[in-house]
């Protein structure tokens, strides 16, 4: 895989996830271990995209 295309799939990644915890945030009673793990994860993704495209700047 290249680095852009594995740049976009972490980009689609973040967006899901996104899309993720808004949906848990409406329910009525969100559960406060899902949103904690999907914030987490959004995250860690969020790195990621920061670590390559600083990498690849250079």
């Amino acid at each position: 895989m290249s680095i852009e295309a594995h740049l976009e799939s972490l980009l689609r990644k973040h967006g899901t996830l996104e899309s993720q915890i808004s949906t848990a945030m409406s329910r009525p009673v969100p559960d406060s271990v899902e949103l904690t793990q999907l914030k987490r994860e959004k995250l860690r993704v969020k790195e990621e995209i920061e670590r390559i495209r600083t990498a690849t700047r250079h």
